[in-house]
C-alpha cells in the first residue's frame, strides 16, 4: 500500500467507525436523568428491593463485563436498575468500558451516574477498541480525591482505583489470571492503604478462591466482609468466589456485618453483584453528642441526661468522692436500656443539699444481635459535680427563662446579664421550644441551653408552655427533656421556699378546629387542679418559708376577650393561697400586677416576649429570710426588683 493511499483508508475508517457508532447508539438511547431524594438515593416505585438496617454503609462490588449480558446484549440501563435496586452508598466496578466500540463508543461510567444519581470516578487500566478500558466507582457523595496505582499483569494491564470519600477511602481492582502476580498486586495495595487514616475497603474481582495463597496473605492486614462460602461467578449456576469485599484491619480497624449478599441475577452480566452492609466504628470524639444536663432535680434524687451521636450502651459513675464512685445504669424490667442514642439515668437515694461527683460513660455498639454483639470505643466525661436540693433555709440563686420561641441569639443576649455567678437552678418556663415538627427543633436549642447555662453542673427544670405542644415532634419533647416527678408539673423545696409548677397546655379551647379533635387539656387541668388541692394541704408547702407559682399563660390580667383555659379550674382553687409571687409568661409583654389588681392573691409578674425589645430574664435570690425578684431586659437594665 503507497503513502498516498493511507490518508484516504483513515478517513473511510472514520466514517465506518462513525455509522457503526450511530447504529449501536440507537439502539441504546441516551437515559433521561432519574429523580433521587434528599438522600441522595433514586426514587424508585415506592418498593426496597433490599431492605438496609439503619446507620448501616452499604458497598457493593459488580464485575459488569463491559455493560454484556448473558444474552450478548450491551445493556447499561438494566446494570443501572441493579444498583437502584441494591441502593448502595459506593459501587467498585470491574471491566467498565469508556467510548469503545463494543460498548457503541458510550461512557459507561456517565450513563451508571446519570441512572443512578451517583458521581463516578473512572481508572483506566488499558486502551482498548478505540477508547479505554479499566475500573469504575459511582458514589453517594462526592468524592474528596481519588488515585490509581499500577498493578502486575504480564498479558493484560491491571490497577486499582483509590477513592477518598469524608469518612472512609474505597479501593476497587480487577487482579491478574496469574497467581503471582495477584499476590504481588494484593502487597502493593496493602502498602499504599497503610498511610490512610480513615477505613479502607477493597472491592474488587481478585480472580481467586477463598482458600488459595493470595487470600490468605490478605486475612493478616485484612477482614473479609462478604460471604466467602457464596459462588459469584459466573452468574449463571455459580461455581466458584472470586469478588470480594474486604475491610483494612493492619492498624486496628473493626467493622461490624450487619449484611452480605449474593444477588440473585444471571442476566446483566457473567458475575453475580455482591454486597455488604457494615457498621464502621466511630472515632471517640464524635461518640458523644452533648454534655450531660442535669434533669429532674430533688432532694434525694437527680436525673442525669446526655445524647449520643451513635447507638451505644450507657451509665454513670457517681459519689461523693470522686475516688470511689459507683456505677448505675438503667434497666427495664431485666433489660438494660441500650442501643440508643438518647440516654437517661437516674441517681436516687441521694443525700438533701449535698455535693456529688459525676461522671458520664458511653460504649458505642457496632452489632446488636440476639447472642452477639460487638463494641466502639468507651468515652467517659470529665468529673462534674451537683448539688441535690433540700429544704433547709440556705441561700440559692434561681434564674428564669420564658418565650424564647427560636431566638436563640435573645437567649445569649439574657444570660450574659445573670452568668456572673453560679446560679442553683434554671427554669425555662413555656416556649422555650417552637412547634417541633423535627428532632432537629429540639436538639438545635437543647445544645443552646445546656451548653450556655452549663447544664453538666446546674440542673433546669423545663415547664410546657402553649408552642411546646405542637408539632409532629411535640410528644417526642418529654424523651429529650425531663419531668417532675414523672408528670409535667409538680413541687419541689429549695432553701425554706416551695416552688409550685404547673403545664397549663394549649392556649385555645380543646374544640378548636385547628386541633382536629386530638387535645383533652381540660383533663389534665383538672388534675392539675387536685394536684393543687392536695399540694395546699401538705406539710412542705405549710411550713415553707416562701412560696413561688410558675406556669407559663396567666391566669390573671388577661383581656376580657380573651381564652384563659386554666382560670375557670384554678382560680377557685389559689383564691385564697399564700402564695408570695406567681411568674407568668405567654403574652410577650413585660408586666406587674401588684396584689389586688385584677382578683389576685397574690403579685403576678409576666415576662416578655421573643423580641430583643421585649425580651426578659428573671431572678429569684435568697439571701437569709430575704427573698428578692429581679428582672433584666435585652440590653442588661433593671425593669424590676422586687422583695417578696
Amino acid at each position: 500500500m503507497t503513502n498516498s493511499n493511507k490518508p484516504v483508508l483513515r478517513i473511510r475508517r472514520a466514517v465506518i467507525f462513525l455509522l457503526f457508532t450511530l447504529i449501536v447508539q440507537a439502539g441504546h438511547p441516551q437515559p433521561s436523568p432519574i429523580r433521587v431524594n434528599r438522600a441522595g438515593h433514586p426514587e424508585d416505585e415506592n418498593r426496597v428491593a433490599f431492605p438496609q438496617r439503619e446507620n448501616t454503609l452499604r458497598l457493593l462490588t459488580y464485575n459488569i463485563h463491559h455493560g454484556e449480558g448473558m444474552d450478548g446484549k450491551i445493556n447499561i440501563e438494566r446494570i443501572g436498575k441493579l444498583i437502584i435496586d441494591i441502593s448502595p452508598d459506593a459501587a467498585g466496578l470491574q471491566e467498565v468500558d469508556s467510548v469503545t466500540a463494543r460498548s457503541g463508543g458510550i461512557d459507561i461510567m456517565q450513563q451508571l451516574s446519570a441512572r443512578t444519581g451517583m458521581y463516578a470516578t473512572f481508572g483506566s487500566s488499558i486502551p482498548h477498541d478505540g477508547g479505554r478500558y479499566g475500573n469504575g466507582v459511582l458514589t453517594r457523595e462526592k468524592p474528596l480525591s481519588t488515585r490509581k496505582i499500577t498493578l502486575p499483569g504480564s498479558e493484560e494491564a491491571r490497577s486499582a482505583l483509590i477513592v477518598e470519600l469524608d469518612k472512609y477511602i474505597i479501593v476497587n481492582t480487577h487482579l491478574s489470571l496469574h497467581g503471582a502476580e495477584r499476590l504481588e498486586s494484593l502487597r502493593i495495595i496493602t502498602g499504599a492503604v497503610d498511610a490512610y487514616d480513615k477505613p479502607v475497603f477493597l472491592l474488587g474481582d481478585l480472580n481467586d478462591t477463598p482458600d488459595s495463597a493470595p487470600l490468605t496473605l490478605l486475612r493478616d492486614a485484612w477482614q473479609i466482609l462478604t460471604d466467602p462460602s457464596l459462588p459469584t461467578s459466573p452468574s449463571v449456576d455459580p461455581l466458584s468466589t472470586i469478588d470480594y469485599i474486604l475491610g483494612y484491619t493492619a492498624r486496628g480497624q473493626t467493622y461490624a456485618k450487619y449484611a452480605t449478599r449474593v444477588v440473585d441475577d444471571s442476566e446483566a452480566s457473567d458475575h453475580r453483584p455482591v454486597f455488604a452492609d457494615i457498621r464502621l466504628k466511630t472515632p471517640s470524639a464524635g461518640v458523644m453528642r452533648t454534655i450531660p444536663y442535669l434533669q429532674s432535680p430533688g432532694s434525694d434524687e437527680m436525673t442525669v441526661m446526655w445524647l449520643t451521636g451513635v447507638p451505644a450502651r450507657s451509665w454513670v459513675e457517681y459519689g461523693t468522692d470522686p475516688g470511689e464512685m459507683k456505677r448505675v445504669r438503667t434497666f427495664v424490667e431485666g433489660k438494660m436500656v441500650a442501643n440508643n442514642t438518647i440516654n437517661r439515668i437516674r441517681l436516687t437515694g441521694l443525700q438533701p443539699g449535698t455535693q456529688y461527683c459525676y461522671r458520664v460513660v458511653s460504649q458505642e455498639i457496632t452489632r446488636y444481635s440476639a447472642y452477639y454483639k460487638e463494641f466502639g470505643d468507651t468515652v467517659r466525661s470529665g468529673i462534674k459535680t451537683f448539688t441535690t436540693l433540700n429544704d433547709r433555709p440556705d441561700d440559692f440563686r434561681v434564674i428564669i427563662y420564658n418565650d424564647i420561641h427560636r431566638n436563640t441569639q435573645l437567649f445569649e443576649k439574657l444570660h450574659a446579664h445573670v452568668d456572673d455567678k453560679p446560679c442553683d437552678l434554671v427554669i425555662f418556663n413555656g416556649d422555650c421550644f417552637d412547634d417541633t415538627e423535627s428532632e432537629s427543633d429540639i436538639l438545635d436549642r437543647l445544645t443552646i441551653y445546656t451548653s450556655r447555662i452549663r447544664s453538666d453542673e446546674t440542673p433546669s427544670i423545663f415547664i410546657r408552655g402553649n408552642h411546646e405542644t405542637r408539632g409532629e415532634y411535640s410528644l417526642r419533647l418529654w424523651d429529650y427533656l425531663g419531668k417532675i416527678n414523672g408528670r409535667s408539673y409538680g413541687a419541689f423545696s429549695l432553701g425554706g421556699v416551695r416552688f409550685v409548677l404547673l403545664d397549663c397546655g394549649e392556649d385555645k379551647p380543646d374544640d378548636h378546629r385547628v386541633y382536629y379533635d386530638m387535645n383533652d387539656f381540660t383533663r389534665h387541668r383538672i388534675d392539675q387542679a387536685e394536684f393543687l388541692k392536695q399540694e395546699l394541704e401538705s406539710e412542705e408547702f405549710i411550713k415553707a418559708g416562701k412560696r413561688v407559682l410558675i406556669h407559663h399563660i396567666p391566669l390573671f390580667g388577661m383581656a376580657s376577650d380573651e381564652y384563659v383555659p386554666c382560670a375557670d379550674l384554678w382560680q377557685p382553687v389559689l383564691k385564697d393561697a399564700p402564695f408570695n409571687v406567681t411568674l407568668n409568661a405567654h403574652t410577650h409583654r413585660f408586666r406587674v400586677i401588684e396584689k389586688g389588681e385584677a382578683g389576685n392573691n397574690f403579685p403576678v409578674v409576666i415576662g416578655g416576649g421573643n423580641k430583643e425589645s421585649d425580651g426578659t430574664v428573671m431572678m429569684l435570690e435568697k439571701k437569709g429570710e430575704t427573698l428578692t425578684l429581679t428582672a433584666f431586659d435585652a440590653a442588661g437594665e433593671k425593669l424590676l426588683e422586687k422583695t417578696l
